[in-house]
């Protein structure tokens, strides 16, 4: 009886040092999503975690993305940090319900590994512009064309299917998870990150440019989501406010022109403006938030002379947290 004891006691100090070792592996699951999208600041978010994926040592970083789309110049952005990420980067459409539309069909063709929970969808990547309406139609086959070339090559450089792209752009083609794999448009459908991960374990990814073979079956996985201040300067810049917020900066500070000394109209009117070219990609984030935070400190002088019964000190106020968040 003592050597049977013996022998289970050596048997499960072997399985918790083969767990212990497993679990050396980790990987930084980064949501991105429900329905969040591609601008300037989930641009900044994530782009800062895949960064910090591979300063921290990680053997894998998974994007569980769920978007619309969104803004050209932030997608680009984002496939570019995929691609020259110093790590395996994943992409996983999830969870079931979600989607990786539009600008989101970029994210994914750029990730060393891209799969899809079992209902979920990819596709319909038209270009629009910026108020959601069709390109004029010289602009419209310049962008498509262009468009259809950069996605297609991100397939190609993964061993992709390399006709769906150009569908889904020319098209708006819309794939379920099932027919995506079937056609070769995604790796791999797996209903939950740890069984995705499972059977990741010894794939190899097939970018010639940085192949990697993974070994992440039982990994550790620490996950990432989008933090309050990301969240609410997301809703602020969303497209339909943006036109909002640029029209009240050029009536505030036309305001201000034709009326001057009264300085609260211009105020605001700076504060929205500069938000809105910030949202529209004109300013880059570091810039408008430096910019935000010398204007709430120049209407804190102001405020300082002259008699505004505190709408100057609001006006610094907004300037300033809206600056420091950014």
């Amino acid at each position: 009886m003592r050597a049977l004891l013996a022998t289970l006691g050596l048997a499960l100090v072997v399985a918790a040092s083969a767990g212990a070792a497993t679990s050396g592996k980790r990987v930084l699951a980064i949501k991105y999503g429900p329905d969040l999208e591609v601008n300037p600041v989930t641009q900044d978010y994530l782009t800062s975690k895949l960064s910090k994926a591979a300063r921290d040592h990680y053997d894998a970083a998974v994007i569980l993305l769920d978007t619309p789309g969104g803004l050209s110049t932030s997608m680009k952005k984002i496939y570019t940090a995929e691609l020259n990420a110093k790590l395996p980067v994943i992409v996983y459409v999830s969870p079931d319900g979600a989607r990786a539309a539009s600008a989101g069909v970029w994210i994914s063709e750029a990730a060393d590994v891209l799969a899809m929970a079992p209902t979920t969808n990819i596709g319909s990547s038209t270009p629009i512009d910026s108020s959601g309406q069709n390109l004029g139609s010289d602009l419209r086959r310049t962008v498509i064309n262009d468009a259809a070339a950069s996605l297609t090559a991100l397939a190609a450089a993964h061993e992709r299917n390399t006709v769906w792209p150009g569908r889904a752009v020319r098209v708006a083609s819309n794939l379920t998870a099932q027919q995506a794999l079937k056609m070769n448009v995604i790796d791999l459908v797996a209903p939950s990150l740890p069984a995705l991960l499972n059977k990741l374990q010894g794939y190899k990814t097939k970018d010639a440019e940085r192949p990697y073979t993974l070994n992440l079956a039982g990994a550790h996985i620490d996950n990432v989501s989008p933090g309050l201040f990301t969240r609410v300067l997301n809703a602020i810049i969303d497209p339909n406010i943006l036109s909002l917020l640029f029209l009240a900066g050029i009536i505030g500070i036309g305001f201000e022109v034709f009326h001057p000394g009264v300085v609260l109209p211009g105020a605001l009117g700076a504060v929205a403006l500069l938000t809105a070219l910030f949202g529209f990609s004109v300013l880059p984030i570091s810039w408008t938030g430096l910019l935000l935070i010398v204007l709430g400190v120049v209407l804190f002088v102001i405020d300082a002379h002259v008699v505004s019964h505190g709408a100057l000190t609001i006006s610094g106020l907004v300037s300033l947290i809206v600056g420091m968040l950014l």
